[in-house]
């Protein structure tokens, strides 16, 4: 048994929300990468991460056909719900012939969270967020149920999932956004020209998903052979010539971990840690020993120096492949403008 570790806590955007500075992507236990783990094996794994100290949770109502919800529900009966900081999302749905489709109409925002709160079997979210952008719904009216939500006391905060600059500002002004979940990783910074420096201006956070490459830093999908179920084994960047060109970054990072006394996944890890501390990477796993390890990462220490050293091992321009597959390229932040509300309507 565990004794809670400590982790340091941060404030997440500037609308009060804390959490730990570590959180926990349970997405992988509903067999988004590999074999689902079962219920009762997630909710133990969920357990000793908040024995570790981390007490940040993300999930989705697609994860899984929201078996993660259910999960994740079941886990949290064991643990004090004042102390956990639940977050899931809503607006990507399987459409029979259409495959993945967004829908950010208010009436599907209200029936999501409804749902999602009884499979999570709770009062409230802390953080609920319009998973990807619907477009052809104007963003003040998907927000503008999202706000009536966290009046009626069903959501506590807010955030959005790759969406653009354009639509994070109009979005802000209906009602505040708290976060900003984005993927963010060594390999994937298309965010950091224009994404981050709107969050800093916004006081909006920024939570990192994929935060290991969706594994990639982790060294299993690289030195092993990646189970034919994973979504990873059609993957752009683990497949054919893009894995063998990326296997040199690996090479690389595996350097400079060693220079650190840590495994690339940690200094992977602690890179984005050091972005500030207005950054929470959410990496998942199913193993406890990847899970202990990931809290070491907030124990390396880099400096300025090796900050730099770690961002220029991994040129962004040598990564071979998109960071998306499929239908959710075309859901990437860059084409999520949604269209104008019709103020003439009003």
């Amino acid at each position: 048994m565990h004794t809670t570790s400590h982790i340091s806590r941060v404030k997440l955007g500037s609308q009060g929300l804390e959490v730990s500075k570590l959180g926990f992507g349970c997405a992988g236990l509903s067999g988004y990468y590999n074999d689902p783990v079962g219920d009762e094996a997630g909710a133990s794994i969920i357990k000793h991460a908040f024995d570790r100290g981390i007490t940040f949770f993300d999930t989705s109502d697609v994860y899984g056909s929201n078996a993660n919800e259910i999960l994740l529900g079941k886990a949290m009966k064991q643990l004090p719900r004042e102390k956990v900081q639940l977050a899931t999302k809503f607006g990507l749905k399987v459409v029979p012939e259409l495959g993945m489709v967004a829908d950010g109409r208010p009436e599907y925002v209200r029936a999501c969270c409804e749902a999602s709160l009884e499979r999570l079997g709770v009062d409230y979210i802390d953080l609920y967020y319009q998973h990807r952008v619907d477009r052809t719904v104007p963003i003040e009216e998907t927000v503008g149920e999202m706000k009536k939500l966290v009046q009626e006391g069903k959501v506590k905060y807010i955030g959005l999932s790759e969406a653009s600059p354009d639509t994070i500002r109009r979005a802000h002004a209906v009602h505040p956004v708290a976060a900003v979940q984005m993927e963010w990783s060594l390999w994937s910074r298309d965010i950091e020209e224009e994404i981050v420096p709107l969050c800093r201006e916004l006081g909006i956070g920024i939570v990192a998903y994929s935060p290991l490459g969706r594994g990639f830093f982790g060294g299993k999908a690289v030195v092993e052979s990646l189970a034919e179920n994973s979504m990873l084994a059609s993957h752009p960047r683990f497949t054919g010539e893009n894995l063998e060109k990326n296997k040199t970054i690996y090479a690389r990072m595996e350097k400079l971990a060693s220079k650190h006394r840590c495994t690339p996944a940690q200094l992977a890890l602690a890179w984005l840690v050091h972005q500030g501390n207005d950054v929470v990477p959410i990496p998942g796993t199913t193993k406890i020993k990847n899970l202990d390890n990931n809290v070491t990462s907030l124990e390396v220490k880099l400096n300025k120096e090796d900050f730099e050293e770690i961002s220029e091992a991994v040129s962004v321009k040598e990564v071979a492949g998109p960071r998306s597959q499929g239908q959710l390229e075309d859901y990437n932040w860059n084409y999520a403008d949604t269209v104008a509300l019709n103020t003439s309507a009003v």
